[in-house]
């Protein structure tokens, strides 16, 4: 038993530092490139729309 119980100590950490991870993931920002990616193409299909 004594084995399982470090075991489990040891998941525990793991979970915790997964969900530390992916919440410093969520709460970054896009690199500014992508952001401006995303603005060129905003761009691009009000462009191509108007002139249909």
């Amino acid at each position: 038993m004594n084995e399982q119980q470090p075991k489990a100590r040891t998941d525990v950490e793991i979970d915790e530092n997964l969900r530390r991870v992916f919440r410093q993931m969520e709460e970054s920002s896009l690199p500014d490139r992508f952001t401006d990616l995303l603005q060129q193409l905003r761009e691009k299909d009000r462009g191509t729309g108007s002139q249909s």
